[in-house]
Formats: structure tokens, C-alpha cells, sequence
């Protein structure tokens, strides 16, 4: 690593290595909450309907305590949200002063996605106990298409930057005549798209499932953690093929459509047929690559289906138009682990429909619980991989083969940037601390709710509030349905 950034630094002006780390560490910090912010909104409602069609007072208290982990999880990502698109115009002035015309909608329609999200989070959170199941389950409909609205934003302005086109070059070289149905719709829209969001639902099922994964290690059978596992690792493993395909559909998009970035990936060096392909493995300056498993002919099969597919390499473009050896490497790396992971996940889908398809039951095996609490950590990995994919492999364009990160770079003083870095830096870990001691605290409240934290007794009972009914009686209202008793039901952890 230590020499991955020697190089990085010797080979780029110096406020560039700042200006991309701070990028990298806001944009690596923010996406693992993204998954949250875009998939658990469905999750949730989902939880919420079962509770409502069923007369199910369990799943209801499942769905109200997604809700509040739901708007605590937005509440942080509005901090590192607009850290980073702050970050844009400051650190990268060149490209947004001369394309912001072209792929801003893209932004535009983030944020106005993001006001409605935050209303209708508002909205469902003051419902719980004030509007009638029904009314208040279909007024919180619109929080999943809000959540992928969001989504179309950022993912149309990011294909743009990888494919872009609807636009006209001026004599001067400056963008004119903008078509914004061709900026948004560019070729790697759809693929980059559907694959970014099933990655978000299968991302947030799998770890949303690791926590009551964690708490039947720990003995805790009941219902309630049965339950809050069977549903959103359902939905995770029948995304888990479906995710596999997106992501092989969307590297041969790269494939057609940008073949440097593809033999960045694959770490092809000449173009040719019959190219094998290297699981891992180091890519030096010269072409030669140490390590990794070589297999015959398997990358031009997969890009074309055929050994005879001819893959581009790196040396097709001049060197100064494309990733380095190290980036390759990096790119590389990255593309195989998600493969790695997404291929294990594969295994322990089935592994689970296996066991519904015999007994109609959850697997009993404590190494597939095991397993199962792993998942989720493994998939917010991907996640962070597949944007180190995206991006690295597009080097040393920041727009391909419009403009160069480097000419894109803001002129601030290196030593500023890195001291923003740091500033940053200890931001981020007391707005994450933050979280996780709110979470923690949630957690430990609905214990004592349920009576499973003898050592709680200190702490107040649960308020009328998303978190739960209040533990002294009451006359019941509207919105409890019949989980007006559900804070007790079980011996729920979280």
C-alpha cells in the first residue's frame, strides 16, 4: 500500500494525491451508508405490509424499528452527503466549470429526490401512532421510488462521465447544443443503473439478516429474530443471481464501450484472441504480470463468448491516455474480489433454497448462520470495490477522453488539502461513533421493551414514538393495528 501511494505521488502534480484521497475517503465513507439510505426504505414497508395483511404484531414491531434505524441512518447521510457534493465544486472546479451544463440535471434530480425522501421519512416516522395502519402504510409508498430517484441522479451523472455524450464541441472546445436526454441516457446508464440498485437491496437484506443471524448465534430463537432474518434475507438471496448476471451484463458493456477501462480490469496488456484470464495477480510496467491464477482463454470467452473474441489492451491507447500499471492493478484487484464475494454469496443462496425447497425451513447448520452474519460485511466490501472499479480503471480521464483528472483539479495548496483531510477525517469518525452509539442505545432500549436486559432497569421506557408503545398502559389509537402489545411479544436484540 505504502508503495502504491509512493507511486501515485511521484507520478501526479502534488495537489492532486490530496484532492483524490479526500475524495476517496468521503465518497468510500458515504457509501456504505447508501445501501441503507436506498433499499431499507423497501425492506421496511415490506416488513410493514406482512404486519398489516397478516394481523401480525411481530412484524410490525420489526417494521417500526427499521423505521427508526431508517431515519437516524438519513439524518448521518445528510452529513457526508453534502460533505461530498460540496467536494465537487472545490476540489474538482475545472470539470464542473465546463460540463456542470451538461450532466448537472443528474445532480439536480439527486437533490430534489432527497428533499422528498426526507419529507416522507418525516411523514412515516409521525404516522406510527397517529395515522390508520392502512392510510399510514400507502402514504409511505412513495419512500422506495424517492429512494431510487436519488439513485437515477447520481448514476446518470457518473455513466456520463464514463460515456459522454449529448453535447457539441465549440470551436473553443467548450460544450454547446446539450441534448439532456442523451447526457442522461448514455450507453452505460442502464447496466451501471440496475446494477448499482440491485446491489443496494441485496447489500441492505444481507446485513439487515446478519444482525438476527448474530442473535440466534447467541441463542435467541424466538420469533422475532426468526422473523427479522427470514424476510430481508429472502429478498437478498433471490437478488443474488440476478446480481451475478447485471454485473456480467455490465462488464461487457465496459467491454464494448470502454476497452481501455476493460483491459484495465482484466489487466489485458496486448490486444489479441484467446487472452486468459488472472484471478488476482500484479500487473508491472512492462507487461508481465507476477502472481494470480492464470486461466486459459477464459477472458476473451467471457467478453465474447468465443476464444477467438479480440480483447483490447492497454498498450492500444499511448500511455499518457491510460491507467498505469498500478492502477490496473488496483482496478483489478478490487473487480475480482467483488467477483470472489458475489460468487460465495451465490453458494449461500442456495444453500438457503435448498433448505426451503426439503423441509420449507431455514438451514439449521450454525455455519450457515455463521455465514449468513458475514454476508453483509462482505457485500458493503463489493460495494466499496465496485466503485474502485469504476473509477480507477477510467484513469487518468476524470470524463473519458474529454478531460484529465488532472486539468480538472482545483489549484488550492496541497498542504491545505491535506489538513482538510484530516479535518475531515476526525469528522467522520464522531459522526460514525455518533451513529453507532445512537443504534447501540436503540438496541438496548428495545431489550428492556421486550424484557430481555435485566441490566436496563435505569433506563426509561420506550416512548411513543417509532421505537415502540410505551411501556406503562394506555388507550390504544389508530396507528398501532394490532401490535399495540408488539414492543413485548418476543426477545428482540435489534
Amino acid at each position: 500500500m505504502l508503495s502504491t501511494v509512493a507511486l501515485l505521488a511521484n507520478s501526479t502534480p502534488d495537489r492532486l494525491l490530496p484532492a483524490r484521497e479526500l475524495m476517496a475517503f468521503t465518497l468510500a465513507s458515504h457509501i456504505l451508508l447508501v445501501p441503507f439510505g436506498v433499499a431499507l426504505p423497501f425492506i421496511t414497508l415490506l416488513m410493514h405490509h406482512r404486519a398489516l395483511r397478516r394481523d401480525d404484531p411481530v412484524a410490525l414491531t420489526l417494521a417500526r424499528r427499521w423505521s427508526a434505524v431508517m431515519a437516524v441512518q438519513f439524518a448521518v447521510g445528510i452529513v457526508t452527503g453534502t460533505v461530498l457534493s460540496f467536494e465537487f465544486g472545490l476540489l474538482w472546479p475545472g470539470m464542473m466549470g465546463r460540463w456542470g451544463d451538461v450532466f448537472g440535471l443528474g445532480f439536480g434530480v439527486e437533490a430534489w429526490a432527497f428533499f422528498l425522501e426526507a419529507v416522507l421519512i418525516a411523514i412515516y416516522l409521525y404516522g406510527w401512532r397517529r395515522l390508520k395502519p392502512w392510510t399510514h402504510f400507502w402514504i409511505a409508498v412513495p419512500l422506495p421510488p424517492a429512494a431510487l430517484m436519488g439513485a437515477f441522479g447520481i448514476i446518470a451523472a457518473n455513466s456520463w462521465m464514463n460515456t459522454p455524450q449529448g453535447f457539441r464541441l465549440d470551436a473553443r472546445g467548450n460544450p454547446v447544443d446539450v441534448d439532456v436526454r442523451q447526457a442522461i441516457f448514455t450507453p452505460m446508464f442502464g447496466p451501471e443503473y440496475w446494477h448499482f440498485v440491485v446491489a443496494m437491496l441485496l447489500t441492505a437484506g444481507y446485513v439487515v439478516a446478519g444482525v438476527y443471524a448474530v442473535g440466534r448465534l447467541r441463542g435467541r430463537r424466538d420469533r422475532y429474530h426468526r422473523l427479522g432474518f427470514t424476510v430481508p434475507f429472502t429478498v437478498a438471496a433471490i437478488l443474488t443471481p440476478v446480481q451475478f448476471m447485471l454485473g456480467d451484463s455490465a462488464a461487457r458493456a465496459v467491454f464494448h464501450k470502454q476497452p481501455v477501462k476493460f483491459a484495465a480490469t482484466e489487466i489485458v496488456w496486448k490486444t489479441d484472441t484467446h487472452v486468459p484470464e488472472y484471478m488476482f495477480g500484479r500487473l508491472h510496467s512492462d507487461g508481465t504480470i507476477s502472481g494470480g491464477v492464470r486461466i486459459p482463454q477464459l477472458d476473451s470467452i467471457l467478453a465474447g463468448f468465443s476464444p477467438s473474441t479480440k480483447v483490447t489492451g492497454l498498450t492500444s491507447a499511448p500511455a499518457s491516455d491510460r491507467p498505469t500499471a498500478v492502477q490496473a492493478t488496483i482496478a483489478h484487484w478490487a473487480f475480482d474480489v467483488m467477483v470472489t464475494i458475489g460468487s460465495l454469496l451465490i453458494l449461500l443462496a442456495l444453500w438457503y433454497a435448498w433448505s426451503w425447497w426439503r423441509r420449507r425451513d431455514n438451514p439449521r447448520s450454525r455455519w450457515f448462520y455463521r455465514c449468513a452474519a458475514l454476508a453483509g460485511g462482505a457485500c458493503l466490501v463489493t460495494v466499496e470495490c465496485g466503485w474502485i472499479t469504476t473509477e480507477v480503471g477510467r484513469q487518468p480521464w476524470i470524463v473519458y477522453r474529454q478531460m484529465r483528472v488532472s486539468e480538472a483539479v482545483t489549484g488550492t495548496h496541497a498542504g491545505a488539502l491535506w489538513a482538510m483531510l484530516g479535518i475531515v477525517v476526525v469528522v467522520y469518525a464522531a459522526v460514525f461513533g455518533s451513529f453507532l452509539a445512537v443504534v447501540l442505545k436503540m438496541r438496548t432500549r428495545w431489550r428492556v421493551a421486550d424484557g430481555g436486559s435485566p441490566g436496563g432497569a435505569d433506563l426509561p421506557p420506550e416512548a411513543d414514538t417509532p421505537y415502540g408503545p410505551r411501556s406503562e398502559p394506555g388507550p390504544p389509537t389508530a396507528g398501532t393495528a394490532s401490535g399495540g402489545r408488539s414492543g413485548r411479544t418476543s426477545g428482540g436484540a435489534s
